[in-house]
Formats: structure tokens, C-alpha cells, sequence
């Protein structure tokens, strides 16, 4: 049976706003969970109301970049079937779609809280300028990626009421750096001398100096972590010290990826890697367990 017009339409709509993609917008629970209110349920709906609409802002996103680089992205071997450089989705389409999803999401933003609704408004304006101009200063492009992640936790604090933590800071944008160069190294590996090509500021990261920012974010990242759970102030708001079994499923998962990137020159879509790699599923879902109970046991 062949798919209708529409149909196909909004099938290729779908795909290019990239569902996979919204599991990085967990960060806007972060705060919920991390505060203890997770059983709380005006604190629960609000958080998840935030996620919702970060997956919006998220998805506009997606479809202006789609849209911004669909030349470059014709000469990715992967990227050349998304829905809009493939052409099964038009521009017109896809941007009309992401103007929508933007007025939509921040009239609903006002509603939720202003402070969230600024934030949200942040994020919008660091993308676009990602987009035109931020994505091709070296060094500049990973940081803006790191302030993205931060920003969505900022929202989720905003949206229950909480006040953002330091720790939660570092934290983020440490393994948002990690994540960001990690995938940056797997695009200069991968297309080799296109890279360039692909996306121009590649020519600007050689594989030896991704490297050195890889070690220094990942030691960073695993030391911020575990001095967070160590931290006198947190087992003072948690009553338990427990948090501290945490770090081995940080440890393990941050070392997984690593192989991953390294040995299987994976790491261009970390989301594809959380959702189809056995044992970095483990890691997350161990973690989860024992935050779980430290938190809230």
C-alpha cells in the first residue's frame, strides 16, 4: 500500500525533528531529580512540561540547521538522507514548521514561568548563532554546544522553582564538552581529507589537539563528578553519603564511550550510542538505580 502525500509529509517532519535526539534534553530534569522533588506533583509536571518544550525548541533547532547547512550535509555519506537534504521534506516546510513550534513553545513558556521562558529564549538565540556564525570559530563551537546543555538545565531549575547548582554546572558542561569534542574527532576520522569539505572548522582540528581536549574534559569531568558526591554540602541535603557508589557507573560509562570513539570510531551521534550500546545502557541505568535510592531511599 503506498503512503499518501501528507502522510509522507509529516512522516519526513518527524524524522527531521529528530525524536532520538530528545533524550538530551534529560538535562532539564536534572534539577528535579536532583532537588528531591521528584515526588512531588507540581514540581513533576512542571519539569516534565519544561522537557516538552525544550523537545520543541530542540526540534525548531534541528530544522533551521537542516535547513543552514543542506548543501554540506549532501556530502556527509550519512547525513545526505536526512528528510530536507535528501529533499523528501521542502525548506518551505520545514521552516514554517519551526517558526510554529517556536511561537508555540515560548507563549506556552510564558505561561509556565518567565524565568524559564527567558531561558528558553537564550537557548533560541545561542542556536541561531551557532548556526550562522558560532559553529565556525574553533573552540568557540564545542563551548556553544556545552552553554546549550547548561541552558536547558538552567530551564528545569527555572520551571520548578529551584535555584541552579554549582555543582550541576560543572558537571554539565564538562560532559557536554566531552560529548561535543568527542564527536567533532569522529567527523575528522570518519570523512578523512572531506572533512574540511563537510564542515570547514574540521580543518582546524587535528586529530592529536582533539585528543588533548578529549583527556583533559574527560579527567575533569570524572573528578568534578566525585567531588560532588563527596562534597560535605551534599550529604548534608541528601542525609547520606551514599551518592558516592554512583562514581563507578560514571567511571565505567565515560571509559565505554571512549572505546567507542577510539576502537570503533563511533561518537558522531551519542545519542544513537546511549540508545543502542549494551553496556553504556548499563552504565546509565545503574547509575540511575543507585541515585535513585541515595536520593530518595
Amino acid at each position: 500500500m503506498s503512503v499518501s502525500g501528507p502522510t509522507r509529509i509529516l512522516g519526513a517532519l518527524l524524522e527531521a525533528c529528530r525524536p532520538k535526539q530528545w533524550i538530551k534534553n534529560g538535562f532539564v530534569l536534572a534539577p528535579l531529580i536532583f532537588s528531591g522533588h521528584l515526588g512531588d506533583w507540581g514540581s513533576l509536571w512542571k519539569g516534565c512540561l519544561a522537557f516538552l518544550l525544550f523537545c520543541a525548541y530542540s526540534s525548531s533547532v534541528y530544522l533551521l540547521n537542516d535547513i543552514a547547512d543542506i548543501e554540506r550535509d549532501r556530502l556527509h555519506p550519512k547525513k545526505r538522507n536526512r528528510p530536507i537534504a535528501s529533499g523528501r521534506l521542502s525548506v518551505h516546510i520545514a521552516g514554517l514548521s519551526s517558526a510554529i513550534m517556536v511561537v508555540a513553545a515560548l507563549l506556552i513558556s510564558l505561561f509556565l514561568d518567565f524565568r524559564f521562558s527567558m531561558v528558553g529564549l537564550g537557548y533560541l538565540i545561542l542556536n541561531i548563532a551557532y548556526s550562522w556564525r558560532l559553529k565556525t570559530i574553533v573552540i568557540l563551537d564545542g563551548l556553544s554546544i556545552a552553554t546549550g546543555f547548561v541552558l536547558r538545565a538552567y530551564g528545569g531549575a527555572a520551571a520548578i522553582g529551584e535555584s541552579n547548582s554549582d555543582w550541576l554546572y560543572l558537571c554539565t558542561v564538562l560532559l557536554s564538552l566531552f560529548l561535543a569534542f568527542s564527536k567533532r574527532r569522529h567527523e575528522a576520522s570518519l570523512l578523512e581529507d572531506n572533512a574540511a569539505s563537510h564542515r570547514r572548522i574540521l580543518a582546524d582540528y587535528p586529530l592529536p589537539f582533539l585528543d588533548q581536549i578529549i583527556a583533559a574534559v574527560t579527567g575533569a569531568t570524572i573528578v568534578c563528578y566525585s567531588l560532588y558526591t563527596l562534597d560535605a554540602d551534599t550529604i548534608a541535603h541528601f542525609g547520606n553519603d551514599n551518592l558516592r557508589f554512583t562514581i563507578p557507573f560514571v567511571l565505567y560509562g565515560i571509559l565505554r564511550y571512549l572505546f567507542l570513539v577510539y576502537r570503533c570510531e563511533e561518537g558522531g551521534n551519542p545519542t544513537e550510542l546511549v540508545l543502542t550500546d549494551r553496556p553504556l545502557r548499563f552504565a546509565i541505568i545503574g547509575w540511575l538505580i543507585v541515585a535513585g535510592i541515595a536520593i530518595y531511599g
